[in-house]
């Protein structure tokens, strides 16, 4: 599974920001797939994750601020970001699970500053 993890960027604090993770194959076949993030000096960590049933899960300071969701048909899970805040500046990589492996994608960054 080769994963396309896009959307990052600059962003003043209080802003929103779109990621996207496009997958080289149906989604379907994927159990799981998540974004995690990593800010500089610091472990990765989960963000939220999305079944291929659609259940998904938060990780608390990412609760009612982010949403995660996916499009079947292209293929791509997206990671909707909103109240963004300095705390939230990391490289944001997508993960999929597929059976008993998982596959990443690239990283992309976000940066919250004014």
């Amino acid at each position: 599974v080769q994963l396309q993890a896009s959307g990052g960027g600059l962003v003043q604090p209080g802003g929103s920001l779109r990621l996207s993770c496009a997958a080289s194959l149906s989604i379907l076949s994927i159990n799981y797939m998540g974004w995690y993030r990593q800010a500089p000096g610091k472990q990765r960590e989960l963000v939220a994750l999305i079944s291929n049933l659609g259940s998904t899960n938060y990780v608390d300071s990412a609760k009612g601020r982010f949403t995660i969701s996916r499009d079947n048909t292209k293929n791509t899970v997206y990671l909707e970001m909103n109240s963004l805040k300095p705390e939230d500046t990391a490289v944001y990589y997508c993960q999929a699970v597929r059976g008993i492996r998982d596959y990443w994608g690239q990283g992309t960054l976000v940066t919250v500053s004014s």
